[in-house]
């Protein structure tokens, strides 16, 4: 890799990574440019020249935030050799992530709704879609034996992703809610939602 390349690598990884410290230290009020700035040492001019503002900055984050958790639920999935157990592995491991991960899930789930993201679909999509689409495949030969219900794709992302995004949005903004039990009782009531 050329020097002015892996430079240029260098200062966008550490720009999200002050970015992400920025949000989990200071919260959605404190995450400003001049914050992530000041904590990366990385000139203002840097930032606009590799996000093209503090909206692309903060997509490009939830981007790689959302990549890394999709990536920690489709490699377990794809381990799985039952429809219940590849439900047990993305709802575990979902968990897992929240807990081992919170400024990740937080800066995830502070985003979901943020205006900054349509302006930035494609970007997002770049990194989201991959991912989904293996757990797609995965699916789709469970939905075809009649093990899974056949519901368009959006509609059973809700069912599998979305109490435990629910739970774990709850838990991240300092709900008294155990994990531990939610990965035991969970993935049953979410298999009941899903099975034909």
């Amino acid at each position: 890799m050329p020097p002015k390349q892996r430079r240029g690598e260098e200062t966008t990884r550490r720009l999200l990574d002050a970015a992400l410290a920025v949000h989990d230290e200071a919260g959605r009020d404190g995450f400003t440019v001049q914050a992530v700035v000041s904590a990366s040492g990385v000139s203002l001019g840097s930032l606009y020249h590799h996000f093209g503002s503090v909206d692309g900055l903060a997509a490009a984050l939830y981007a790689r935030c959302m990549a890394d958790l999709l990536d920690e639920l489709v490699a377990p999935l794809e381990r799985a050799r039952t429809p219940r157990g590849g439900v047990r592995a993305v709802v575990t491991a979902y968990l897992r992530f929240v807990q081992e991960q919170p400024a990740r899930a937080r800066f995830v789930h502070a985003s979901a709704y943020a205006g900054y993201l349509p302006a930035h679909a494609a970007a997002v999509a770049e990194a989201k879609e991959p991912r989904m689409a293996r757990m797609s495949r995965w699916l789709a030969p469970h939905v075809r034996a009649g093990s899974i219900v056949d519901l368009p794709d959006p509609l059973t992302e809700m069912l599998l992703i979305g109490p435990v995004a629910e739970l774990s949005r709850r838990w991240l903004a300092g709900a008294d809610i155990d994990l531990a039990k939610a990965a035991r009782v969970l993935p049953d009531r979410i298999w009941a939602s899903l099975q034909r």
